[in-house]
C-alpha cells in the first residue's frame, strides 16, 4: 500500500471525490498489490486488470464533470467468486462452473456498483463454498497473510486473504456455517454475518438456501458496517429478503449494554490464548458496560448435526443434476460431502427444520432475556496448520474441522446477526477473534460494541503489516 493511500473505505472515497487521489491511481495500486501478492496469497482466481482500469477512468471522468457520486465512488474492491455479473464468469471456485457466464447481475453487485465501487477481480474460495478450511482442489488454497503455514479458513478464503493481506479495503463473502467469520478470524479482519433475510441472495451462488448469508469482510468495523448498509434492503427478486432498514449510525457508547459472556458449550475446550482473550474482554468491558455476566445457553448438543443435515441436504438439491452427470469434476472433499447428503432421508431434513424453530425460540428467550449481546470466541483455538487439515493428512482432521465450526454454526442455524473482530494476538502473532452476537436485526448493537472494542484496544492493522512486509 502506498503511503499516500487512505486506510479506510470512507477515506478512500473522500480522497477520490476531492481529487486528492484519482480512482485510476488507486486502482492501479490495488492491481499492483494483487499481482505482487498473488504468489504469496493465491487470493485471486482472476484479476480483471483491463476492465478495472477502464472503470477507474470512467470514475475519474465523473468526478471531473461534477456528476453525482456514490459513497464508494471509484474505490477498487474484489469479491468472492460467487456473485453474478452480467456477461462475466462466475466460477464458484469450481471446475464445473469455470466457464459459466452470467446473464444478469446479482443484487449485491448492483448495489455496490450503484455506490460507485469497482471490482479488480474474483477471489478464491472453497469449491461451491463447501469447506471450512479454505482448501480448493482446483485452484489451490488461499494463503494466510499472517502465517503461510496456517489456513485462511473458508469458504470465503480469498476474501480473508485479500483483505487481511492489504490488497483491498474490503470484500464480500458468504456465510452458511461460519464462512465469513472463520476467514476473518484467521486473517485478522472484521466480518459481519447479517440476520437471515437482511441481504438479498439473488444472483449469489446457493449452498444452503435456508442458512446462506451474504456479508462483508473489512479492515475496520465501520468499513464492514458501511458495506452492510449498502448491500442490505428489500429485493423483489428475493422474496426471503425483508424490508428492515439498517440503522445509519454506530456509536461507541456502550454504557447501557448488558453483555453476556458465553458459558456452557461456548466455553468448553478453548485453547489457553482464546480463554485468556475472553477473560481479558470481560475485565475490559466491565467498567464500560451496564453489566458483564456469564450467560448459559440452552442445550445445543444436537445443533451441529441438525445444522449439517440442513446445509448438506440443501446443497445436494442444488448440485444433484451435476453430481449425477459429472461426479469426477467435483473435488474429493465436495464429492464426499454430496455423496453423504444424497443419502439423508427427506423426513430427517424436514424434522431438522422444525426443530430449528423451537431452538431459536428457546435460545432467544434464554439468552437475550439475560443480555443484550452475547460474546463468544469465533474459534476455540488459533488458526490451524494447513498440514493438519489437508485431506487425508491427519487422523485428527475431522475433529479439527468439526471443532472449527462449533462456535459459528449455531448462529447460522438460528439466523442471528454476528460481528467478529480480532481482539488479541497470540505469542506467535496470530489473531484471536471474538464474536458479538445480537438478536435478529441487531447488527447495529453488535457493531457498536465492536467499534468500541476496536477503538479502545487499537490493536493495529494486520493488513497494513502484511502490505509493508511484501512491498519490496
Amino acid at each position: 500500500m502506498s503511503r499516500s493511500e487512505p486506510g479506510t473505505l470512507r477515506e478512500a472515497a473522500a480522497a477520490i471525490a476531492t481529487g486528492r487521489i484519482s480512482s485510476l491511481e488507486m486502482t492501479t495500486d490495488a492491481l499492483e498489490r494483487a499481482d505482487r501478492s498473488q504468489p504469496h496469497l493465491n487470493a485471486f482466481i482472476a484479476i480483471e486488470r483491463d476492465a478495472a482500469l477502464q472503470a477507474a477512468k470512467a470514475a475519474d471522468e465523473a468526478v471531473v464533470r461534477g456528476l453525482p457520486l456514490g459513497p464508494l465512488h471509484g474505490v477498487p474492491l474484489a469479491h468472492k467468486d460467487m456473485f453474478d455479473r452480467a456477461a462475466k464468469i462466475t466460477g464458484c471456485g469450481s471446475k464445473i462452473r469455470a466457464d459459466h457466464v452470467a446473464t444478469e447481475t446479482s443484487t449485491v453487485m448492483n448495489r455496490l456498483e450503484s455506490a460507485g465501487a469497482l471490482q479488480i477481480g474474483r477471489l478464491n474460495m472453497s469449491e461451491f463454498a463447501m469447506g471450512p478450511t479454505g482448501h480448493n482442489a482446483h485452484h489451490g488454497r488461499a494463503i494466510n497473510p499472517i502465517d503461510p503455514a496456517r489456513i485462511t479458513a473458508g469458504s470465503s478464503s480469498g476474501s480473508g486473504a485479500a483483505v487481511g493481506g492489504g490488497v483491498v479495503f474490503a470484500a464480500l463473502g458468504s456465510d452458511t456455517g461460519g464462512s465469513i467469520r472463520l476467514p476473518a478470524a484467521c486473517c485478522g479482519v472484521v466480518g459481519i454475518k447479517p440476520t437471515q433475510g437482511r441481504v438479498s441472495r439473488q444472483g449469489a451462488m446457493p449452498l444452503s438456501f435456508s442458512q446462506d448469508c451474504v456479508g462483508p469482510l473489512a479492515r475496520t468495523v465501520e468499513d464492514a458496517y458501511l458495506l452492510l448498509q449498502l448491500i442490505s434492503g428489500a429485493d423483489g427478486r428475493d422474496p426471503t429478503c425483508l424490508d428492515i432498514a439498517v440503522p445509519a449510525a454506530l456509536t461507541p457508547e456502550i454504557g447501557t449494554l448488558r453483555v453476556g459472556l458465553g458459558g456452557g458449550v461456548f466455553a468448553e475446550g478453548l485453547s489457553g490464548e482464546v480463554a485468556a482473550a475472553m477473560d481479558d474482554m470481560a475485565r475490559f468491558l466491565r467498567p464500560a458496560c451496564h453489566s458483564v455476566e456469564t450467560v448459559l445457553p440452552p442445550n445445543l448438543s444436537d445443533l451441529a448435526e441438525l445444522a449439517n443435515v440442513v446445509a448438506i441436504s440443501e446443497a445436494a438439491a442444488v448440485h444433484f443434476d451435476a453430481f449425477r452427470s459429472r461426479p469426477e469434476d467435483f473435488g474429493p472433499q465436495v464429492r464426499m460431502r454430496l455423496s453423504q447428503a444424497i443419502a439423508i432421508p427427506s423426513p430427517v431434513y424436514l424434522r431438522a427444520l422444525q426443530i430449528r424453530v423451537v431452538m431459536l425460540k428457546e435460545f432467544l428467550h434464554t439468552v437475550f432475556s439475560a443480555c443484550d449481546v452475547l460474546i463468544v470466541p469465533t474459534m476455540p483455538f488459533l488458526p490451524p496448520l494447513s498440514s493438519d487439515v489437508d485431506v487425508g493428512a491427519s487422523a485428527s482432521m475431522n475433529r479439527i474441522v468439526s471443532d472449527m465450526t462449533a462456535l459459528t454454526r449455531p448462529f447460522s442455524f438460528l439466523g442471528l446477526p454476528v460481528v467478529t473482530l480480532p481482539v488479541a494476538r497470540s505469542r506467535e502473532g496470530l489473531p484471536v477473534g471474538l464474536q458479538i452476537v445480537a438478536p435478529p436485526w441487531g447488527e447495529q448493537r453488535a457493531a457498536s460494541l465492536a467499534l468500541h472494542i476496536e477503538q479502545v484496544l487499537a490493536l493495529g492493522s494486520f493488513a497494513d503489516e502484511f502490505a509493508r512486509s511484501t512491498a519490496a
